[in-house]
Formats: C-alpha cells, structure tokens, sequence
C-alpha cells in the first residue's frame, strides 16, 4: 500500500485536522511523513517605490513561520512513533510546491485537507487542493 505520505501544511485548524488523519493512516501502514510548506515569493517588485517589508526579513519570517508549523507534525510524528521529515520550497502558488515535493521526495501519497470552499466562492476565489487534484498523479487524499 501507501510507504510515503506527503503532509503539506499552511498552519490552519484544517490542515492540523489532515495532519492528525494522516498520522493516523501512516500508523497503521507502517509509512514515513514527510511534512511540506510552501513558502510564498516576495509579494513586492524589485522596482516598486513602496516596500513594506524588505526581502530579508520577509524570507526570515516566511521561513519561520514554516518551521514552526513543520516542528509540530515533527513532534506529533514522533510521538506517535513515525519517521518525519520536512521540506519547504518557494513557489509563486502552493500547489506547484505540493505537487514537485511529492514527485521528487518519492512520495506515493498527498494528504491534505480542503478548505471545503462551495459554489461562487469556490470558483473565484479557487483551491489548493483542487489544484494538485487535477495536476497530479500522485494519489491524493482530501481530509475533512
């Protein structure tokens, strides 16, 4: 069966939920984590005149924020007795991050949570997880 669940996170409630879930199912098949967050790119052109934030301390602060949501899958993998590692890379949209992480790590699992979005919302404002649904292969589990 599954041997390597990919777990992305974005730090909400929801994606807490899936990383309970997901713990869970990689208990009982005996798989390895690996926990996954996007970093967002710089929201700010080079040649703006406005900067609210310099590009440093955004990567800083991108960068820990991640980490603090990867430790706690981290930490709860361990407790629950299963191999965990974490990744994080920079993409312009977090599916593209989810979906690349997944491919090259190996994985033959995505597990992750839906916002649960409906009707105009849905198609305006779009979703992560519909988006790695329609442009995997990867098998992917939604989590509600």
């Amino acid at each position: 069966m599954f041997k390597h669940i990919l777990v992305p996170t974005d730090g909400s409630d929801l994606s807490q939920k899936a990383i309970d879930g997901a713990i869970g199912l990689a208990r009982s098949l005996g798989a390895r984590l690996t926990a996954y967050a996007c970093l967002p790119q710089y929201p700010y052109a080079s040649f703006s005149e406005v900067v609210i934030e310099p590009p440093v301390d955004f990567q800083v602060r991108s960068e820990h924020e991640a980490r603090l949501h990867l430790r706690q899958i981290e930490d709860a993998a361990r407790l629950a007795g299963i191999a965990c590692e974490s990744q994080t890379s920079v993409h312009p949209a977090p599916y593209l991050g989810i979906i690349e992480a997944a491919e090259h790590g190996g994985c033959d699992l995505i597990f992750m949570a839906s916002h649960g979005r409906r009707g105009l919302g849905s198609l305006l404002i779009g979703s992560e997880t519909q988006r790695v649904l329609t442009h995997t292969k990867v098998p992917v589990i939604v989590y509600r």
